[in-house]
């Protein structure tokens, strides 16, 4: 199996176990004198089950991503990280510029008006830069995905 698949059945893994924990939310209790429509003890047999197989699936993605290499041989684990990483500072760099841009909300010339503390297109053209980099980072990354096969 590649790793790109074991991803995806991760996710499906996932979105099963949470329909799962929400059905057995509503059979959790019932009116007195009523039956559930589910057995509430089944359910939970069957989320335990998907959590078990769950846990291996991500151990052996985890495996694959210390042991995958890129091009520039960081792991996939190094290069995952550093994408996270680009993320977080391509949002951190999108919220200072549309904070630091004036917004047009004053009716006169005597009210406060706000004025940014930052140069607002270097900002934007560092988060260009950024989200740039993130993309190339997670095509690599995709593209290595389909490759490798799964530890």
């Amino acid at each position: 199996m590649k790793l790109a698949e074991a991803l995806v059945e991760r996710k499906a893994l996932k979105d099963e176990i949470q329909d799962l924990r929400r059905r057995l939310q509503r059979v959790a209790k019932v009116q007195e004198g009523d039956e559930p429509v589910e057995e509430p003890l089944a359910i939970l047999r069957t989320i335990e089950s998907k959590l078990g197989k769950l846990e291996q699936l991500i151990t052996r993605i985890n495996r694959t991503n210390i042991a995958a290499r890129l091009s520039d041989d960081r792991t996939l684990m190094e290069a995952i990280a550093e994408r996270d990483m680009l993320r977080l500072q391509r949002g951190v760099l999108e919220d200072l510029v549309k904070a630091a841009t004036p917004e047009h909300d004053r009716y006169s010339r005597k009210e406060i008006r706000y004025v940014p503390t930052v140069k607002v297109a270097e900002i934007q053209k560092r988060a260009d830069q950024v989200a740039k980099r993130y993309r190339e980072l997670d095509a690599e990354l995709q593209a290595l995905n389909w490759e490798t096969e799964l530890e």
